[in-house]
């Protein structure tokens, strides 16, 4: 879920807009099909969702002004969602690396050779 965010980041914008929403609706699509191949009932199905849903625009929330972010700011933002991680200051590492390497290419590179979205 936080690279999904961090993608979203990188490419939200008013010409994107349309092709991320239905990246958007096909990854909490499969999601849902995964939940329910373990075996969830729809009602606990519905449940889960809600707080997947709610977990990731918490996500997305916290990470919106990562580039502004000093390291130890960085490291707060991620300990709200990996409380018991035990090498966070790494991720901030790989988080900002990912960040900058999105940031270095076009949506359409992650596109191009995916059919009907």
């Amino acid at each position: 879920m936080i690279h999904f965010a961090f993608f979203l980041k990188n490419y939200k914008n008013e010409e994107n807009k349309e092709i991320l929403q239905k990246i958007y609706d096909f990854n909490f699509r499969q999601l849902e099909l995964s939940i329910r191949e373990i075996g969830y009932g729809d009602q606990s199905i519905n449940k889960k969702m809600k707080v997947y849903l709610n977990l990731f625009h918490a996500i997305v929330s916290e990470i919106h002004f990562w580039d502004d972010l000093d390291k130890n700011e960085k490291l707060k933002k991620l300990s709200i969602f990996l409380e018991d991680f035990s090498k966070i200051e790494n991720l901030v590492v790989y988080f900002d690396d990912f960040n900058q390497n999105l940031s270095k290419k076009s949506l359409n590179f992650f596109l191009k050779g995916v059919s009907n979205l």
